[in-house]
């Protein structure tokens, strides 16, 4: 700025003000630090409390039959997710469980926390077996 002079000072006590750029910037990088390790935390657990659940373990632990999987997709999943997964009222499925792992997605299919989608809860191996469908959906 024109005139002015350096150092500043405080208009009333006359003491030297510092410049507040580097504070700020020092502050904003470590709000954003804090936030990222908040995230990873709140993600481990998260991931800890799925793997200690005994219906996702057991899901998990089973070898999924990808045909019988298909078929409790078009009897409980297809009104929604429409009948090739391509989504209709429901979000398309295709490439799903590139987007979450297969305890995320058990998660999502028992919770009910996703309205309009029910709450359903199939028996351990007919979950494993949804899973090798949802795997087949590129």
């Amino acid at each position: 700025m024109l005139g002015e002079v350096w150092p500043r000072r405080h208009p009333l006590t006359g003491s030297e003000l510092l410049d507040e750029e580097p504070r700020k910037r020092g502050l904003i990088t470590a709000l954003v630090v804090l936030a990222v390790v908040a995230l990873v935390a709140m993600s481990a657990l998260v991931a800890s409390a799925n793997s200690r659940d005994p219906y996702v373990t057991s899901s998990l632990e089973k070898v999924g039959d990808q045909e019988h999987g298909s078929k409790l997709f078009l009897i409980n999943c297809a009104g929604c997710h429409g009948i090739a997964a391509q989504g209709v009222v429901g979000p398309n499925l295709h490439g799903v469980s590139q987007r979450k792992n297969d305890s995320a997605l058990i998660q999502q299919v028992i919770s009910g926390k996703t309205p309009p989608m029910p709450s359903f809860q199939p028996d351990p191996q007919s979950m494993a077996d949804l899973l090798a469908y949802l795997h087949e959906l590129q």
